[in-house]
């Protein structure tokens, strides 16, 4: 999510503004020689910050303590915005658009530049921080106050769930279950952002990944977000073996409808969703395990789309649902012509 299009786009702009205002400010002129500037000092930050630029390097500065990781990320960034500018005015002084200056004044990083710099990449990466850790719609429909009164709208719900995970940590400990987690759930999120969904929540090791209707249903998105997440996993069976020992195995079940949707929270604010399509979905991935079947849709969500040609759904019947007054429709779907029964997802 923090390296989409969008942020991206997003940051360069705010740079961009920035360092028209910084010419405003310092020099009492707008220019867009500013912006320029602004551009090659706080990219390459903002690249750095967010794993694009140096993604080792900086991996590393992470897994240090609070104070050194400080220290390191001021020397790291110090060393980007000094090459940043000197690049920036080496380019501009070569192509003459400062005619007036020498290479030396050219490149010269003024110290008010650095303090600049350094609280513009800031504030940016403070801000895709909060992004990331609430999720894109989360976070603007926060900061915009869209669920302050409850609305109504309908939403895609997908549940996703670890099979025997229970016995995972009986075997290898709650650390290390942890980290099963943890490892899972990081796969998740790039599905989940190329299908253009949000995960709202994790509950013990199940995710809940949602959908406004229509972005959903718009070519079968919530059903390749779940098969997007299970190549994932397959492809890295080597690597889940290895480092875990096993590969991971999930249920995962759909289910759409209408929803009030509110934000909660006095200390701690939160989107969080009421009603009965959001139970029900829950309520249908518990019978992934009855129906001995991994994937599983309503007929109701499953109806209001054209399935691809690669995707075989197998109606299963209508079923009783805990907590529902009336049966549910239930269709199992796989891939066709492949079995996902090779350690990517299998019976519990």
């Amino acid at each position: 999510m923090r390296n989409s299009l969008g942020s991206w786009i997003f940051a360069l702009c705010v740079v961009a503004a920035s360092g028209i205002l910084y010419g405003a400010l310092f020099y009492g002129r707008a220019s867009a020689i500013g912006a320029i500037f602004a551009l090659f000092v706080c990219v390459p930050i903002i690249a750095f910050e967010r794993g694009v630029l140096f993604p080792r390097l900086y991996a590393w500065i992470s897994a240090r303590s609070t104070p050194v990781y400080i220290l390191l990320t001021f020397i790291a960034y110090y060393a980007l915005i000094s090459i940043g500018y000197t690049v920036c005015g080496t380019l501009l002084w070569w192509l003459n658009v400062l005619p007036e200056a020498t290479w030396s004044n050219a490149t010269m990083l003024p110290d008010n530049v650095v303090f600049y710099a350094l609280g513009v990449s800031a504030i940016l990466s403070f801000v895709s921080r909060i992004r990331e850790l609430l999720g894109r719609g989360i976070f603007f429909n926060l900061l915009l106050g869209r669920y302050r009164k409850p609305i109504e709208e309908e939403r895609v719900f997908l549940f996703i769930d670890l099979v025997d995970s229970t016995a995972f940590a009986a075997e290898f400990g709650d650390l290390r279950a942890q980290q099963f987690l943890s490892a899972l759930f990081a796969t998740f999120a790039e599905p989940v952002r190329r299908r253009k969904g949000t995960i709202d929540d994790y509950v013990g090791d199940a995710a809940i990944i949602t959908w406004p209707m229509r972005r959903g249903l718009r070519k079968g998105r919530c059903i390749h977000c779940v098969f997007d997440i299970l190549d994932a996993i397959e492809a890295d069976s080597d690597k889940w073996l290895k480092q875990f020992g096993r590969v991971p195995q999930l249920r995962a079940a759909l289910h759409g409808g209408p929803v009030i949707t509110a934000e909660i929270g006095v200390d701690h604010h939160k989107i969080t969703y009421f009603g009965d399509t959001v139970n029900t979905a829950a309520r249908l991935e518990t019978l992934c395990r009855t129906l001995e079947a991994p994937v599983l849709i309503s007929s109701e969500l499953a109806s209001r789309m054209k399935l691809s040609s690669d995707i075989d759904a197998e109606y299963l019947g209508t079923h009783a649902v805990r907590g529902r007054g009336q049966s549910l429709g239930v269709i199992a779907l796989q891939r066709e012509q492949k079995r996902l029964s090779k350690g990517v997802v299998q019976r519990a």
